[in-house]
């Protein structure tokens, strides 16, 4: 795609996400993420009745061929989450991050693989049962593309609800950290899918060896990248330069994470997370602070906008069939008992050292939700029989996280937070 066409592109999207945004403050008045999805979702729809009762307009090929154009993969991992990720960072407490240390690193990592494992036999079943002559490696697959919890969606979310401090740390903080984890599962398991033939290594020690990398060598990365600009920011007091600093450290983490082989989304969070907290408290001056956060606040609406619009959007896409509508419904309770079950059983072992706010484990549950990193894996994944189905099980999953549990998770809340207060 040449430089026009990206211009094009980005000037359409953003010119939609603000005339949907404005429809939405105006009439619909939900939160603006959820907006932004349902009215992208009402067009996509009405695109596809066009198309149904005139195909000779030629309107749905149209639309489909304008989506070809955004590679949501690249788009998203490789461009969009970086800035997101630290923007959501600069705004978490990293000392309530540090108490809640073990829970959050259990619920990143053993959470992600029980979910795995319960998602993809769940699956199996499942879709057999429906007559889709499916493999039990790609419902593993699918699994560990569902199982992270999209932290763009859930801190998007969490602006909005009274949520107590400590629930609130577990729940930035898994979010933050266990979508690096679940890339890491799904790059194995999608090697194994792909044969002798595999760009990816999976053997024991090449799996090891690939966690041990992408994790510690990310975290390493954005502690030093962080550590460099928090030097440089304490040496002057010019907002507008150490804006674009902020901005050029997650450029650059970005950039090198991927030379190296690192995990990009965790150096970005670490960076973000230490200049958020140590650099707003030793480097930054009030008035730089302010600006900081107003520079990031913007870039986090307009990207979010953005990225959610091109979610509601894709459904275009999608290939839908009574035998696939069925597979979705039968998905997405599937999805949420896995993820009760990968949130109340390491809550429950942690129990006896730990405490925890009232209310967690359905606050947990509910407030777990899917976005765009989801989408962005499955697309990544090359064609194959199954390929359609696992595209629309997981739209299916972040509609319904982003719609449905995100209209009613300030109930959930209520009832099981404050009413056990």
């Amino acid at each position: 795609m040449g430089i026009e066409s990206v211009l094009n592109l980005a000037a359409f999207l953003v010119t939609m996400a603000a005339a949907f945004g404005y429809l939405n403050h105006r009439w619909l008045k939900l939160p603006h993420t959820v907006g932004l999805v349902v009215i992208a979702l009402f067009a996509s729809l009405t695109a596809l009745l066009i198309d149904a009762l005139a195909p000779t307009l030629g309107f749905g090929p149209a639309v489909r061929g304008a989506l070809t154009d955004i590679d949501l993969y690249d788009t998203l991992m490789k461009g969009m989450l970086g800035f997101l990720l630290f923007a959501g960072a600069l705004h978490v407490d990293l000392d309530d991050l540090l108490q809640r240390r073990w829970a959050i690193s259990i619920l990143a990592t053993v959470g992600i693989l029980t979910s795995t494992a319960i998602v993809g036999g769940l699956t199996y079943a499942g879709w057999r049962a429906l007559g889709f002559d499916v493999g039990w490696l790609p419902c593993l697959i699918f699994g560990a593309l569902i199982s992270p919890t999209d932290p763009i969606a859930v801190l998007g979310i969490l602006k909005r609800l009274s949520v107590p401090p400590t629930l609130e740390a577990k729940i930035a903080g898994e979010s933050l950290f266990n979508d690096g984890v679940g890339v890491v599962v799904f790059t194995v398991l999608a090697g194994l899918g792909a044969g002798g033939a595999a760009a990816v290594d999976v053997s024991p020690v090449a799996v090891v060896e690939l966690l041990v990398t992408e994790v510690l060598g990310g975290v390493a990365l954005g502690l030093v990248a962080g550590y460099v600009t928090y030097r440089l920011m304490r040496r002057l007091d010019e907002h507008n330069l150490e804006v674009m600093m902020t901005l050029a450290l997650v450029m650059a983490t970005t950039a090198l994470a991927a030379r190296w082989h690192f995990s990009g989304p965790l150096a970005v969070v670490v960076a973000g997370l230490f200049i958020g907290n140590h650099g707003a408290r030793f480097a930054m001056s009030a008035n730089t602070r302010e600006h900081i956060e107003t520079f990031w606040s913007l870039l986090d609406e307009i990207l979010n906008s953005v990225l959610f619009l091109i979610i509601g959007f894709e459904v275009v896409a999608l290939s839908l069939s009574g035998a696939v509508v069925a597979a979705v419904a039968l998905t997405i309770p599937v999805v949420l008992a896995a993820r009760f079950v990968s949130v109340a059983g390491p809550i429950t072992l942690l129990r006896p050292w730990r405490t925890f706010t009232p209310g967690a484990i359905p606050v947990l549950t509910w407030g777990g939700l899917r976005g765009g990193i989801s989408v962005a894996l499955v697309l990544s994944l090359p064609p194959s029989p199954v390929r359609e189905l696992l595209l629309a099980a997981t739209y299916g999953v972040v509609i319904f996280s982003i719609v449905v549990q995100g209209l009613t998770i300030e109930r959930v809340v209520r009832r099981s937070v404050v009413a056990a207060n």
